[in-house]
């Protein structure tokens, strides 16, 4: 499987990574309306699966994939752990207020409410949130694993974190 989605990478790199983002985006909410909030199949939220594979398809997969290239190619020293430690604080510091806001913001929009409301009520426990499990999770992310294969690390990861913003996402 690993050789499949290898050659998927080297052939067509951000589809191949969208495709992936969006099948785990849509597996974390399944996660959390099945596993998590046990609402069963007749009280799934179809649409709401949707708003996550979609964002993740068209949104995070391809940003997160330039994302990383970015620090791949901008962040380069010769103490590799000073390195690591540089692209976590980038990554931390830049790329995931932004795109907390962003998937609070996404989420209103497609839901028909209001992103302001969105992001007051839940930016900031989402971003204290994000401090408590991602820095460590790029740690490693950015230290052993190759970069074509850091977004499908992500990802995984991103199954039990997603089922998290997409709870916290469908808080009234």
């Amino acid at each position: 499987m690993l050789r499949w989605y290898s050659r998927k990478l080297a052939s067509r790199p951000l589809l191949t990574q969208a495709v992936t983002t969006a099948v785990l985006f849509g597996v974390g909410d399944v996660t959390a309306q099945q596993i998590v909030e046990k609402k069963g199949l007749d009280k799934h939220e179809f649409s709401r699966t949707g708003r996550m594979f979609l964002y993740g398809g068209a949104v995070f997969g391809p940003a997160a994939t330039k994302w990383y290239g970015i620090l791949q190619k901008r962040i380069v020293l010769r103490n590799k752990n000073a390195e690591m430690m540089a692209r976590v604080a980038a990554d931390q510091l830049l790329f995931a207020p932004v795109f907390i806001g962003v998937f609070l913001s996404s989420m209103a929009v497609m839901e028909g409410s209001s992103p302001k409301d969105k992001l007051r009520k839940s930016y900031a426990p989402a971003l204290q949130t994000n401090y408590l499990v991602w820095p460590f999770v790029q740690m490693v992310n950015f230290k052993f694993v190759p970069l074509d294969h850091r977004v499908l690390v992500v990802n995984l990861v991103s199954i039990g974190w997603n089922c998290y913003l997409s709870m916290v996402n469908s808080q009234k």
